[in-house]
C-alpha cells in the first residue's frame, strides 16, 4: 500500500488533507504522451518549449521545498505499450516518491484498441510503479461526447475509465477524473486542434490534480463569461475546418508512426529544479492576462 505521509510523520490515504502549505514529496516524475508533455500550452522559457499541467503542478509542489525535483518523461504520440516500455523503467530508476501516469488515449482514439486489453497492460505497468512505494496518480479519459468524430470512441473511453478505477483500487493509486471535470466542456479549455488542452485547460487540470493530491495551492479557477451562441451553420462550418486542418493530419501521423526510435526525447529526462534562473516561482504571466503570480 502506498501510504501518504504528512509532515508530522502520520500517514493517511488519498482522501486525507495535508497540513496547510505542506506535502510529503520531494521527487516527482510524470509519465505519458502529449497530454502530460504539455502540447497546446507553449512556453519558450520552459524545457521543450511547452509548459502544461504537469509543470504547473510541479511549480506548486516546489514552493517552500528547496530540495524538490521534477522530471517529465512524456513524449507526444506514444501508445500505451510504448509508454510502459520506454518510461516505466527509467522512472523507477529515478527513485520518485510521486508519479503521475496517463496512457491509452492514442490507442483508443486512433487505433480502435480494446479498452479491457489495454487495462491489462496498464495494470502490469502500474504494479511496477507501485512497488517503488511512491504515490501514484492515474487519469481517466475526458468525455469527447460533444466532439465530432472523436465521440465515436466515447463508449470505449468510458469502459477504460472504469478499468482505470479498478487498477487504482488494486494498487492504492489516486485518480484524477478528467471525465467528471465538466469545466472541460468550455471550448476555451481546448487548443484549436480539439485534441489537446489550451493554457486555460492545462491550468484547470493542474488545479484538479493538486486537489486530488490534497495539496493546498495558490491556483485560482477562472470564471469564464457566458459564451455567445453560434448558429447551426457556423458550428458545422467550424467542424469541417477543424477536421480538415487538425483531426485528419493528426490521425495520419498516428497511424503511420513506425516505432519509438523517432528521435523524440522527453523534455525533462532527469529530476531537477522546477524553475531555471530566469523564471523564479510565481513569475509566469500568460500574455494578455495582466499582472500577478501564476495567471494563465
Amino acid at each position: 500500500m502506498n501510504a501518504h505521509y504528512y509532515a508530522d510523520g502520520s500517514a493517511g490515504g488519498g482522501s486525507g488533507s495535508f497540513k496547510t502549505g505542506l506535502h510529503p514529496w520531494s521527487r516527482y516524475v510524470a509519465l505519458g504522451d502529449s497530454f502530460t508533455e504539455g502540447l497546446g500550452d507553449p512556453e519558450p522559457r520552459s524545457p521543450g518549449g511547452l509548459r502544461g499541467w504537469a509543470d504547473r503542478v510541479a511549480e506548486e509542489l516546489s514552493a517552500g521545498h528547496d530540495d524538490f525535483a521534477y522530471a517529465n518523461l512524456a513524449i507526444s504520440g506514444r501508445l500505451l505499450h510504448q509508454i510502459l516500455d520506454e518510461q516505466v523503467g527509467p522512472a523507477v530508476e529515478l527513485q520518485p516518491d510521486l508519479i503521475t501516469l496517463n496512457a491509452g488515449g492514442n490507442d483508443l482514439l486512433f487505433h480502435r484498441s480494446d479498452p479491457d486489453k489495454l487495462a491489462l497492460e496498464l495494470d502490469t505497468g502500474v504494479e511496477k510503479l507501485a512497488a517503488t512505494g511512491a504515490t501514484i496518480l492515474l487519469f481517466t479519459g475526458p468525455d469527447f461526447g460533444a466532439t465530432p468524430v472523436l465521440s465515436l470512441a466515447r463508449g470505449k473511453v468510458a469502459i477504460f475509465n472504469e478499468d482505470m478505477r479498478v487498477i487504482a483500487a488494486r494498487h492504492d493509486a489516486l485518480i484524477a477524473d478528467l471525465w467528471a471535470l465538466r469545466q472541460l466542456t468550455d471550448h476555451r479549455m481546448w487548443n484549436a486542434d480539439r485534441l489537446h488542452f489550451s493554457p486555460l485547460g492545462q491550468h484547470t487540470i493542474a488545479i484538479m490534480v493538486l486537489d486530488a493530491l490534497s495539496v493546498p495551492h495558490t491556483l485560482e479557477p477562472l470564471a469564464p463569461k457566458a459564451l455567445p451562441e453560434r448558429n447551426w451553420r457556423e458550428a458545422r462550418a467550424d467542424d469541417m475546418v477543424w477536421a480538415r486542418e487538425h483531426l485528419f493530419p493528426w490521425v495520419v501521423r498516428r497511424l503511420t508512426q513506425r516505432n519509438a526510435d523517432d528521435g523524440r526525447h522527453p523534455k525533462r529526462p532527469e529530476p531537477g529544479p522546477v524553475f531555471g534562473a530566469g523564471m523564479p516561482p510565481g513569475a509566469y504571466i500568460a500574455p494578455g492576462l495582466g499582472s500577478g503570480p501564476y495567471q494563465s
